[in-house]
Order: C-alpha cells, then structure tokens, then sequence
C-alpha cells in the first residue's frame, strides 16, 4: 500500500520506506541532516524548468499538471510508476513532497497516475 505524503508529516505506523518525490533536499537543510525521507528520487519530481514555470506563475496549475504527464512518460521515468504500483501489492511504503497542500502540488498527480496503474493506495 502507498501513502501519499507531505514530508513533513509524521510516519504512520507501519510505514517502511519513505520515498521523497523532491527535485532537491528542503532549504535550509544539508543532504545528510533531512530525515523527512529514506531515499530521495528526483525523478519523481517535476523538471527544474517546469517548477520554476509554475511557482513564477508563468503557467496556470492545468497546464503544469499536462506538462508534468508528459514528463512522466519520457522513457527515462515511465517504469517508475508501474514499479510503484507493483510496489504498493507487497508492502507499504510513502511517497511524498514538502509541499504542505496536495491539491497544488505533483503529488496529486502522482496519486492519479499511481491509481490507473492499479497502484494500492490508502
């Protein structure tokens, strides 16, 4: 089963591997002190440009959320999320970003892309 987290929420109970879905460690934070997140896997992250397009306004939450899906499937990140969905049937693990609202974040999305893969989600 998957939880679909903010990273700085508490782990749940049962929770065993929490995948930080981040282009970079939280500011403020060197890469060896964050423990929000077991491993780190930028790839599930949107693409640098696409991030600073959307927090500078520069493209509405509909067109990100496009340009992201179509991130997701450049050959180099399409097996991610049938590998999560794959995941999710044998144990329970976290993805999750620092956003701390879901509904404006890429973690909505992955939650969608996880569930028409079939992904277990709670």
């Amino acid at each position: 089963m998957i939880h679909i987290v903010c990273l700085y929420d508490r782990r749940r109970k049962g929770e065993q591997l929490r995948v930080g879905a981040i282009r970079y460690p939280p500011r403020g934070k060197r890469k060896e002190d964050v423990d929000e997140y077991d491993v780190r896997l930028p790839e599930l992250a949107p693409s640098r440009d696409l991030l600073r397009k959307f927090r500078k306004g520069a493209i509405s939450w509909e067109r990100f959320v496009q340009l992201y899906r179509s991130e997701m499937n450049k050959p180099e990140r399409k097996y991610l999320i049938p590998l999560f969905a794959a995941l999710s049937k044998v144990t329970t693990l976290a993805i999750g970003c620092t956003c701390p609202e879901e509904s404006q974040c890429h973690r909505s999305v992955l939650r969608e892309l996880l569930t028409d893969a079939g992904a277990e989600l709670a």
